[in-house]
């Protein structure tokens, strides 16, 4: 059996620690945090799974290949609407909770699905609920378990990774030695200055990956959600609340959704999100409004009670009066090239959730095929390690992203010329992480050009990374290296997909010029 170090401890960590030391592997588990901290414990919507007579795999797979623009790679998407039903029935083993009525499972419906299949927990407390039931679930396991611990590089050596280098609790640099690393690492919505993830997610296992030669993909592809509360933090109001009604107004109380899609509110994300942009621009960066109030007081408390108080606690009676929201950076598509399997275009190298890319998402993520993805994943990437099975060659390099799917695989370190981070001149100054943030928000974030994606490229070779001494430093290194890499993603794509929006493209209408894309 094999040495496993697994690095994070959301949903795909968890689950790949529990199933390898289940298989007899020797499990040590890395979290950056607390075991519990995480996007998981945030995710507000639920699992997606077809699992109800109405349902069925197939309109599972047409409704998420409908919502990857194109780019949604079907031999993936296969894979999770076939596999998922199960990964949800491991989950109610595992304890979790899902929320029932009278007839059984009770079930929701978000943006872009034909059928109401999405499982909560909690009510709005889905991801919670997960992450309880595994975070129990590995420590009644063998599992060695280092928190407050963050990835800082992978160790390659003959070209295979045997290992990381951590920073400990302590401050010290540690190395661990494996036969099989599984990055579990999250996304990077730190990269922006308005985001719904929490401050942990600077996308640590891209960067690292990038960094030791893995390939990587797709990083243009952000997805913005297109409600979060407009107010210090811009926490999730999840798309479930639109599913039971709740709908989009302008300043002046009008819903204008209807206008951009047929499907008004429950319009794919990206469609969402960037309506609600362009119409906060048209009302002089006044925010839109989300109006709950149909739904009633009673409802939103019982349906929603984790975000009933989050309202109330900003100084909102989501009951009686609409509220500000604001898109803000949501999660990242792109990552880690993997295969079916999880593996990547280094030996020893896993990787699965956010920080990969399965190409399950394409240009666009479904709602709530999150949680749905990184359990699938991380079956078959323990199995794969489990029985020796090695990826194959596919036309991009890495088995399950096909030529269809129209990856872009970015250039790894050694074919320019080193890390990202030790890029520009010698007098270059420390990256700052806040003007980062706001540089990625106004140039690279909901609609892109040449001109803002030049202004920004040119903006961080002016900086450098910190020398390595904290969190912190780390993370301003991995931030930096993600910024650069996802600004030359978004300039070789000169056309819009999905959530890569690009109004320079000559297919798409440009915004009225007293729009100015600083105002929001």
């Amino acid at each position: 059996m094999a040495r496993v170090l697994v690095i994070g401890g959301g949903i795909a960590g968890l689950w790949a620690a529990v199933k390898a030391t289940d298989a007899g592997h020797t499990v040590e588990l890395v979290t950056k945090t607390e075991l519990a901290e995480g996007n998981t414990r945030y995710a507000q919507g639920g699992i997606a799974a077809a699992l109800f007579p109405d349902d069925s795999v197939e309109r599972h797979y047409a409704d998420t290949i409908e919502s990857g623009a194109g780019l949604a790679d079907p031999a993936a998407v296969r894979v999770l609407v076939e596999e998922g039903p199960d990964r949800v029935r491991d989950l109610i083993r595992f304890g979790v909770a899902f929320d029932r009525g009278e007839s059984g499972l009770e079930r929701g419906l978000e943006a872009a699905h034909s059928r109401a299949r999405i499982l909560h927990a909690g009510g709005d407390a889905t991801g919670a609920a997960i992450e309880h039931a595994l975070v129990g679930t590995v420590r009644r396991r063998a599992v060695a378990i280092d928190e407050q611990t963050m990835l800082v590089d992978l160790i390659v050596e003959g070209g295979r990774v045997v290992g990381a280098r951590l920073l400990a609790a302590s401050g010290a640099l540690i190395e661990r030695r494996a036969d099989a690393v599984v990055l579990a690492t999250g996304g990077s919505g730190c990269l922006y200055r308005h985001t719904t993830n929490p401050s942990v997610a600077t996308g640590d296992g891209v960067a690292a990956a990038w960094r030791a030669g893995a390939r990587v993909a797709d990083l243009e592809f952000t997805q913005f959600h297109p409600t979060a509360l407009a107010a210090p933090g811009t926490p999730l109001i999840s798309e479930a609340v639109r599913g039971e009604g709740a709908v989009l107004r302008d300043a002046s109380g009008r819903r204008f959704m209807l206008d951009v899609d047929p499907r008004g509110e429950l319009a794919p994300r990206d469609v969402v999100a960037r309506a609600v942009w362009r119409r906060s621009l048209e009302q002089g960066g006044a925010p839109v409004l989300l109006d709950a109030t149909a739904l009633g007081g009673e409802m939103l408390a019982r349906r929603f009670p984790g975000l009933d108080a989050v309202v109330r606690a900003a100084g909102f009676d989501w009951a009686r009066e609409p509220v500000p929201v604001t898109p803000a950076a949501h999660y990242a598509m792109g990552g880690v090239a993997t295969d079916l399997d999880g593996h990547t275009s280094l030996p020893g190298l896993f990787a699965i959730g956010e920080v990969a890319r399965t190409g399950v998402h394409g240009a666009n993520r479904l709602a709530s095929n999150s949680l749905l993805e990184a359990a699938v994943f991380a079956e078959r990437a323990v199995r794969a390690l489990t029985t020796g099975t090695t990826g194959t060659t596919g036309t991009t390099g890495i088995t399950g992203i096909t030529g269809a799917s129209e990856c872009r695989l970015l250039p790894d370190h050694r074919e320019v010329g080193g890390s990202a981070s030790a890029s520009g001149c010698s007098g270059a100054s420390p990256v700052d992480r806040e003007e980062l943030q706001q540089l990625m928000w106004r140039c690279v974030g909901l609609e892109r050009d040449e001109a803002g994606l030049s202004e920004a490229s040119a903006r961080l070779e002016t900086w450098r990374a910190p020398e390595l001494h904290d969190r912190c430093s780390a993370e301003d290194r991995n931030l930096l290296d993600l910024a650069r890499l996802t600004v030359a993603a978004a300039r070789a794509r000169r056309v819009s997909c999905g959530a890569h929006f690009r109004t320079d493209d000559p297919a798409v209408a440009p915004l009225p010029a007293q729009l100015d894309r600083e105002a929001a």
